[in-house]
C-alpha cells in the first residue's frame, strides 16, 4: 500500500558520517549548487532525486515502491517497506530506518468494471476538505494532506512507461492518501521514522485510516429508483428531493445552499427550516426507496477488501 516515501536523514542520525565525501559516492551526482552559503550536491538513485548537503540527505519525489518492485501497479505491503529501506541503507550505506518520513502516500490500483470517471461522479462533498475535479482524476484537498483518484492507466501512458500485462486493456482506478506535511501530528504520534513504517500497529493504523477517508466522502447518485417499494405520491415527493440532494452533491451540500439561500433573503427562516426538514425526510426513508449503484457498491467492496490482509 505504500508508494512515494520521502526521507530525511540529519548528520547525528547517521552517526557522523561525512554525506558530502561518502554518500555522493553511492548516486548518480548530476548538480551542485549553493543554499544559504551551504554546499549542496543533487542527483538520482534509479528513480529517486537524492540531494546531499555537510548536515543531512535527503531523498524524495519518486516512489519507493516504484525503486524496490520495479513499478507501482504493484502493491507494497510492509514487508516490502521494511525490505526497501535495508535495500536502500546498504545501497547508500546509511541507517535510513532511522530517516525521517517528510512525505508518505498510501495507494492501491484497483480493476474495476466500469471507466473510471464513472466512479469519480459518483463521489461528493468531503468535509473540510475542497473537491477539485480534473480530466482524469479528482482530488480532495485538506491541510496537510490529499485524497487523489485517477485513472492509472492514462497516467502510465501520458508518461510512456510500459503497462503491466496483468492490467493492459482494462479500467484501472487508483486510489492515494498523500500526507505531505506535519505527518506524525496528523497521525498522532511523536515522529515518524523509516523502521516505524513497518511496525504492525502503525501499519494497520495507516491502512484503516486509508479507508476511513474514502468512507467518509458523501456518494453522489449512489441510488436508482426502486419502483418496487415506492407505493404513495409522499413516497415520490420524498424520492424526488432525495434525487435533488445527491445531483447537488450530498446532504450537507443541500444544507449550505438552503443557508446561502436563507442569506441572500430568498428564503425566510421558516422556508429554509421547512427544506432542511424536507432534506432530512427524504435521508430517513433512502433505503427503503432506492437500490445501491453497481459502480459505487463494486468501489466500496474493493475499498474494504484491501485493508483485510495486513502484509
Amino acid at each position: 500500500m505504500y508508494d512515494t516515501v520521502n526521507f530525511r536523514l540529519r548528520e547525528y542520525e547517521a552517526g557522523g558520517v561525512d554525506f558530502l565525501a561518502e554518500t555522493s559516492c553511492y548516486f548518480d551526482v548530476t548538480g551542485t549548487h549553493n543554499f544559504k552559503g551551504e554546499t549542496v550536491l543533487s542527483g538520482s538513485l534509479n528513480g529517486l532525486r537524492v540531494t546531499v548537503s555537510r548536515s543531512g540527505v535527503n531523498i524524495k519525489d519518486g516512489s519507493l515502491c516504484k525503486w524496490y518492485l520495479g513499478d507501482n501497479f504493484q502493491t507494497m505491503g510492509r514487508g516490502d517497506v521494511k525490505r526497501a529501506i535495508e535495500n536502500l541503507s546498504d545501497t547508500l550505506h546509511l541507517p535510513m530506518d532511522k530517516a525521517n518520513v517528510t512525505r508518505l502516500d498510501i495507494a492501491q490500483n484497483f480493476i474495476v468494471k466500469h471507466p473510471t470517471d464513472v466512479y469519480f461522479n459518483h463521489l461528493g462533498i468531503l468535509m473540510h476538505a475542497q473537491r477539485l475535479q480534473q480530466p482524469d482524476g479528482l482530488y480532495y484537498s485538506q491541510t496537510g494532506r490529499r485524497l487523489v483518484f485517477y485513472d492509472k492507466i492514462k497516467e502510465q501512458k501520458n508518461k510512456r512507461e510500459p503497462v503491466p500485462e496483468l492490467y493492459a486493456g482494462r479500467n484501472v482506478l487508483r486510489y492515494e492518501q498523500r500526507y505531505t506535511s506535519r505527518i506524525a501530528t496528523q497521525l498522532k504520534t511523536t515522529e515518524i521514522t523509516g523502521a516505524l513504517l513497518y511496525d504492525e500497529a502503525f501499519y494497520i493504523k495507516l491502512l484503516n485510516g486509508w479507508r476511513d477517508a474514502y468512507g467518509s466522502i458523501q456518494k453522489i447518485n449512489d441510488v436508482s429508483i426502486n419502483f418496487e417499494a415506492m407505493k404513495t405520491k409522499q413516497d415520490l415527493y420524498k424520492m424526488g428531493v432525495l434525487s435533488l440532494m445527491e445531483r447537488t452533491g450530498g446532504q450537507m451540500e443541500m444544507f449550505n445552499q438552503i443557508t446561502e439561500a436563507q442569506k441572500r433573503g430568498e428564503l425566510t427562516s421558516k422556508q429554509a427550516y421547512d427544506l432542511r426538514q424536507a432534506v432530512n425526510d427524504a435521508c430517513r426513508v433512502k433505503e427503503n426507496l432506492s437500490v445501491p449503484n453497481d459502480a459505487i457498491k463494486e468501489l466500496d467492496k474493493k475499498v474494504n477488501e484491501a485493508v483485510k490482509y495486513y502484509r
